[in-house]
């Protein structure tokens, strides 16, 4: 059977392709000029600033938004681009405009210079994700300049809070605005769509098609206080210590569930080798896309208990990070509870995982996008080992997708600045990343249904 044509993303002109370079590096080394540290627990800084910044650039583009603030210097703002067709299903993309704190002693150069050098825009947020604010400013430009529309409604949203619980920022818009997201059936954000080179030298650029839950858990252990120097029985650390060793000990069976099948199947195809889950070397540097999503896990990341050295206390805790595949959270829970057994108890918040449609016409057009701008690209879905805001927008029904499109060199390691230090974006990633985002966004996903 004769394979069916599909419809490539829109093209743009040399002159174009400048601008949208020029406008993503200016706008990202200014987005991160803004030192909206989010410290969690609601302590920020600076994120009303640079909402209010972001509605004047909207505002000089013709547009109309709305910032809402959740809380005293908690914004957010939302803007909807009229579409030309009103009719067809919209599109929400959404970048967080908060990041994690930064030591200024650790760095180099002072992470909130956004100093553009080495040919890289430098500072906290470069690459999580004022990349992407700035790509999709550049974009809101590139409608100004070129006086077009996009096919659809666009709504865009620039959230606070995410880097924490998303309290104050995509969750209070879904709890108390949802009718900004009237007619929006997609969704776009962190964390995808930049390249991984594989073994065989080519470029795999991933797209997020799911997150794992999270579970994160406080379990408490109780005994019976006494006297550090007489032996004790029901000694509360020492149930507490026996229940992580178990989870240390634990193997969690291997899921392979559909996203991640696809990802190795994909993979597979274009090494021409079967990929083992049990060995993932062939893969080299895409194998960190497998690794963490081939099954749940549970790590303990904080201790707590007594208050001096000669008294054994009568209660000790510990946190509990869990993550769970899409599909598996029953299983989860009854092997969690089984690891801890009788003598202790949980509490804590979950987040139950999210699923997108890796075949829905979206994810192909994203695709076109890419390949548009590097035709030997090999675009695929994966599952994200941890969350982002897709989670509060699921709530509505609404289907995320990670897809910060990049193009950086082998040699280029950006996990390694991710929450780290001295934490850069290069200016010719942007570049790439600004083309397909408006490739994309110029597209009609209804023309690759």
């Amino acid at each position: 059977m004769p394979r069916r044509a599909v419809p490539s993303a829109p093209a743009l002109t040399a002159a174009e392709t400048e601008a949208l370079a020029a406008d993503a590096v200016a706008l990202c080394s200014r987005l991160i000029r803004f030192d909206t540290s989010n410290f969690g627990a609601g302590n920020s800084r600076g994120e009303r600033a640079c909402a209010e910044w972001v509605a004047e650039e909207l505002t000089d583009a013709g547009l109309a938004p709305i910032v809402l603030e959740s809380a005293p210097g908690r914004a957010n703002t939302v803007v909807r681009i009229p579409g030309a067709d009103a009719t067809a299903p919209a599109l929400l993309v959404h970048g967080h405009l908060d990041v994690v704190p930064a030591e200024p002693a650790d760095w180099k150069g002072y992470p909130f210079s956004g100093e553009i050098r080495d040919g890289a825009v430098w500072g906290r947020g470069a690459l999580d994700m004022k990349d992407m604010d700035a790509m999709m400013l550049a974009f809101v430009r590139y409608l100004a300049r070129t006086g077009t529309r996009p096919p659809r409604d666009l709504v865009l949203a620039f959230v606070a809070d995410e880097e924490d619980t998303g309290e104050f920022g995509a969750r209070f818009l879904v709890d108390q605005h949802p009718d900004l997201f009237e007619g929006v059936t997609a969704a776009i954000s962190e964390s995808g769509g930049h390249s991984v080179h594989l073994p065989s030298g080519g470029r795999l650029y991933p797209i997020a098609a799911g997150e794992r839950g999270s579970a994160w858990m406080t379990v408490t252990a109780r005994g019976t206080a006494g006297h550090g120097s007489r032996r004790n029985d029901d000694n509360a650390l020492v149930k507490l210590a026996a229940a992580l060793g178990r989870f240390a000990a634990h193997e969690w069976p291997v899921r392979l569930v559909p996203i991640v099948a696809a990802l190795l199947d994909g993979l597979s195809e274009h090494l021409g080798i079967e990929i083992d889950p049990a060995d993932l070397s062939p893969l080299g540097a895409a194998a960190p896309l497998v690794a963490e999503t081939l099954a749940n896990s549970v790590n303990p990341t904080m201790l707590r208990a007594g208050y001096k050295h000669n008294v054994i206390p009568s209660e000790a805790s510990a946190a509990l990070d869990g993550r769970i595949l899409p599909g598996a959270e029953a299983e989860f829970f009854e092997t969690v509870d089984a690891l801890l057994g009788p003598d202790l108890t949980r509490t804590g918040d979950y987040q139950a995982p999210v699923s997108a449609d890796h075949t829905a016409p979206d994810f192909a057009a994203m695709a076109a996008a890419v390949r548009a701008h590097d035709p030997d690209a090999l675009v695929l879905p994966y599952c994200m080992t941890g969350g982002t805001d897709a989670k509060a927008f699921a709530a509505l029904g609404i289907p995320g997708f990670g897809f910060v499109p990049g193009l950086t060199p082998p040699e280029f390691d950006a996990w390694q600045y991710v929450h780290g230090v001295d934490e850069h974006v290069l200016t010719d990633s942007l570049g790439f990343g600004a083309r397909v985002l408006t490739s994309y966004l110029m597209s009609d996903p209804r023309a690759f249904a």
